[in-house]
Formats: structure tokens, C-alpha cells, sequence
């Protein structure tokens, strides 16, 4: 009996457009002088551990006439040779050129006929590195059926698991009487297949139709010689390339700020973001009109027994907070975020970060993967930015000997939406991937620089370089600071958020 694709699964597949593929993707950097990590262990390694996640070698398949929701089948031509692939840079490869390939890779959809992934070890990075770029589609990894290959690609040693791969044969794939059938059995015996279909295939109308009068209003409106209204940096329509902007920073830093402002270090790097966005948007000609506030969704780890379970040990809720980049000061900014998380931590529902951190065999990638999902479902709630921090484990990560030094996730864009921000903390480091509309956004890259900048500027405050804003309200008359009272309190620490 095939598993049958669920409804909000198929709305991601519906909402897949060729400006907006659907996939999740993750830049690791490895060093592999000494444990001679290439393409070839790198393919021993996924067929010792794929048959874990079985996801991986199954494709989607139509039932006739849409009667029913796709189906997953065995891929009868399963090719790994297609799936993990191998590219180079010329040596010594730069940061800067690891990036553009991304970019590239990243902007062509997967091919819906195959397994929903690929893999790429790029070699010739300087220092001897490599790096392993991977793609899945947001309906393949749901953290639910299925976690994220890399997940299962890492080792906590340098010395690599053998877990014994399998001795894999596809099932043959169903026949078309065979599947009407089912889907008829389905309907019959489950009432909510035959509405998950109706819902699905109304769905689809629906979201096609918006999309034809989208394109017919933008036609009409050139015809007219009407210029369509901008929307900003953070809005407006995408185009088919990406760029991939990476920035590394150190946790130490977060740290030091959070032991004198209070918060967390969820609270600081969120406030770095908005400090550098506050510089990137004042070097483009929009300066702050309209951008007082900036409305963004931050995927959090909660405790609910009405969301659905992931094999993450909690559940995925959205979290709203208003990042003020209108705000000059750092310190402001901070506490502005964490006072943002109080509700939330008033719920009571929240999950610690180093709990989620310590799951065993937590690898941040399948929780970036959930976040991404997320974001998509949420989008017509009206939010201008995803951003999801995902705490990593705080020790040194292995694929097949080869130590992992940095992870950068790059994820997916929604229509209309130019930018997402994702950030992974591991072992001592805090790594940015901030995944860009090429053509909307060229200038990408001075938003890392400024986010660089933005971690300085609260360093700056920390070390003496800048005085510290009062908190709290003062005795008699001035302004209200960023608490409700005159004693300092650490802010709520939101879930999922690095501690």
C-alpha cells in the first residue's frame, strides 16, 4: 500500500513556481586532508545510511484522472550517481566563488520525476576544505515521516559508524487499476481522503487562478503604460536566479553581550539582524520610508499537543516579532526583541535551547527544513522576513572522519518575499546564510557586511566603546525604556532560541 501525499504537502507542490522552488539547502564546510574525504566515500557513506530514510529513494506518482492525492512509489531507476554529484572550484577556491555556485545550484528546481534531492561535494576550496552542499524539497523532509539525509550523515567522532546499508529492491510500482482502486478503498473506508482530495484539487484551482490574474493585472497594467508600485527592498516579484550571501561570527560574542543587556542569544543575533538591516536599508534609496518596523516570522520550538509531533521532540510554532530598525540605538534594539518573546514565554509552552540542542542525533538541517515549511504556510498572514536560528550542538560534527567547520543553511524564497535569513549555531560558531533574489536585491552582499558591523556596534556597548541605555522606566519623568519597571529583569528566553 503507497503512502498517500497530504494535503498541505500538496500545497507546497501547487505553490512551486519556476521563481520559487521549493527546496531547503545547506553549505558544510569540511576539512579532509587527513581523513581523505571525496566523492566516492562520500557515496559509500549515503548508501550505508539512506535506507534510514527511505523518503530518499521514493519519487511522487500521479493517480488518473487526480482522483486522489499523489502517491510515493518506489523509484524503479534509483540512481545515486544522479543525486550525489561532484563539481570543483579552481584552486584555491574563494568563499566568494563557493558562493556563486550555490547561488546557481540553488535556483534550479528539482526534477519532480526522480527522488526529490540532490548533493554536491565541491572540491578545490583553499586550505584543502571541501564543501557539501545539499538540496531536498520541502515535501520530502516534513520532520515528521522524515528527517534530513545530512542528519544522518554526521558522526559525534572522527571514527565513522558503520550502520550496514541495505540490500534495497524497489517495489514494483502500482498499476493504474491498482491505484484507482486503493484511492476508491481509501475514500470509502476514510472519509478524509475523499476531502483531503477536494480540498487539494480546490486548492490548486484556486492558487492557479490567483496566479493567471496576477500575471493578466501585471500585462494589462504595461499595456496602459502603468508602472507597477514598488514594494520596497523587502518586497515585489521575484526572478528565476538566487544569490547566497554566508557570514561567520563567533557565539563568544553573542555571549558577552547577553551576560551585560540580559536576554538570550536568540534575543542578540536577532537584534544584530535588525541592526544590519537598519545600515543595509539606509544605503539604498528607500532609506527608512515605511521601514520603521519590519515585520518577520521566527520558527520556535514549543510543546503542543495539538501541533503535530516531529522527531524533533517538540513542535514548530510561528513566533511574530517586530524587528525596530527604525531604533538608532543597539541597546534599545535589544531590548525591544526580548520584550517581544515575553508573551511567549508567558505560555508556558517553550522548549529550551540546550534541550533542543541535546536531542540525540539533532542535526540542525531538519529543523531548518520544518522552519522553511513553515514560513510557506504562513505567508499570507503578511509578515516581510523568515528568520529561523537553529541551535546546533556545540562540539565538533564528522561525515566520514572529515571534521564539519562550518554550516550555513540557505533557504527557500516565497513569492513576494526577496530575502530569508537563516542562522545555525555550532560548536562556537554562529553561521548566517542570508538566500537573496538576485535581481531584486544585487547588493546582498553589503547586508552580510552590515550585519558584520551590526555585531560590532553591540560589542562596541559591552566593551566601554558606547554607553549602556537605561533600562526600565526612570523614577521621575524621561523616557520609557524597554521594561515595565526600575529593576533590571532578564528578558524570556523563546524557544528554540540558543540559550
Amino acid at each position: 500500500m503507497s503512502e498517500r501525499l497530504r494535503p498541505r504537502d500538496l500545497a507546497l507542490l501547487a505553490e512551486e513556481t519556476p521563481t520559487t522552488p521549493a527546496h531547503n539547502a545547506t553549505v558544510e564546510i569540511f576539512e579532509c586532508a587527513e581523513s581523505g574525504f571525496d566523492h566516492d566515500r562520500l557515496v559509500e557513506l549515503i548508501r550505508d545510511r539512506i535506507s534510514f530514510v527511505p523518503r530518499y529513494r521514493q519519487r511522487l506518482q500521479q493517480v488518473p484522472g487526480r482522483v486522489a492525492n499523489p502517491v510515493w512509489v518506489d523509484d524503479e531507476h534509483f540512481d545515486i550517481g544522479y543525486h550525489v554529484r561532484r563539481s570543483a572550484l579552481p584552486r584555491p577556491g574563494t568563499q566568494d566563488q563557493l558562493r556563486e555556485l550555490v547561488g546557481r545550484i540553488v535556483s534550479r528546481p528539482l526534477d519532480r520525476s526522480r527522488p526529490l534531492w540532490e548533493m554536491y561535494l565541491v572540491e578545490g576550496l583553499a586550505g584543502g576544505r571541501v564543501a557539501l552542499l545539499s538540496k531536498a524539497h520541502q515535501v520530502l523532509v516534513d520532520g515528521v515521516d522524515t528527517v534530513d539525509l545530512g542528519q544522518l550523515l554526521l558522526d559525534v567522532t572522527a571514527e565513522p559508524k558503520v550502520l550496514g546499508g541495505d540490500e534495497w529492491m524497489p517495489r514494483r510500482r502500482p498499476s493504474t487499476a491498482a491505484m484507482l482502486a486503493e484511492a476508491a478503498r481509501d475514500s470509502l473506508t476514510d472519509p478524509r481522503t475523499a476531502l483531503d482530495t477536494a480540498r487539494g484539487t480546490t486548492g490548486s484551482l484556486l492558487r492557479a487562478a490567483e496566479t493567471t490574474a496576477g500575471t493578466a493585472g501585471r500585462v494589462v497594467g504595461g499595456l496602459a503604460g502603468r508602472r507597477p508600485q514598488r514594494a520596497g527592498a523587502l518586497g515585489g516579484p521575484l526572478s528565476q536566479q538566487r544569490r547566497v550571501v554566508t557570514v561567520e561570527t563567533r557565539l563568544q560574542d553573542y555571549r558577552k553581550v547577553r551576560d551585560v543587556h540580559g536576554g538570550t542569544v536568540n534575543d542578540v543575533i536577532l537584534a544584530t539582524i535588525t541592526g544590519g538591516l537598519r545600515a543595509w536599508l539606509m544605503t539604498r534609496d528607500e532609506s527608512l520610508r515605511g521601514f520603521r518596523r519590519i515585520r518577520a516570522v521566527v520558527p520556535v520550538s514549543v510543546i503542543d499537543t495539538e501541533l503535530e509531533a516531529t522527531s524533533l521532540g517538540s513542535q514548530i510554532a510561528a513566533h511574530y516579532v517586530d524587528l525596530p530598525v527604525g531604533e538608532a540605538s543597539p541597546v534599545v534594539r535589544l531590548h525591544q526583541v526580548s520584550y517581544s518573546f515575553q508573551a511567549h514565554k508567558e505560555t508556558g509552552r517553550g522548549v529550551a535551547a540546550n534541550r533542543l540542542a541535546g536531542i540525540a542525533g539533532f542535526a540542525p538541517t531538519t529543523f531548518h527544513a520544518i522552519g522553511s515549511r513553515l514560513a510557506a504556510r504562513e505567508v499570507r498572514r503578511g509578515y516581510q522576513l523568515s528568520v529561523t536560528n537553529v541551535p546546533g550542538p556545540q562540539s565538533a560534527l564528522y561525515a566520514a572522519g572529515a571534521r564539519m567547520v562550518a554550516s550555513y543553511p540557505v533557504h527557500p524564497l516565497v513569492q513576494g518575499h526577496p530575502l530569508a535569513v537563516g542562522v545555525t549555531s555550532y560548536d562556537g560558531g554562529v553561521y548566517y546564510g542570508l538566500t537573496a533574489d538576485r535581481d531584486q536585491l544585487p547588493d546582498a552582499d553589503l547586508l552580510g557586511t552590515c550585519i558584520t558591523e551590526a555585531l560590532d556596534e553591540l560589542l562596541d556597548t559591552v566593551n566601554g566603546g558606547r554607553p549602556r541605555a537605561r533600562r526600565g522606566r526612570r523614577a521621575t519623568g524621561g523616557r520609557t525604556g524597554a521594561a515595565t519597571s526600575g529593576t533590571p529583569r532578564r528578558p524570556a528566553r523563546p524557544s528554540g532560541s540558543s540559550s
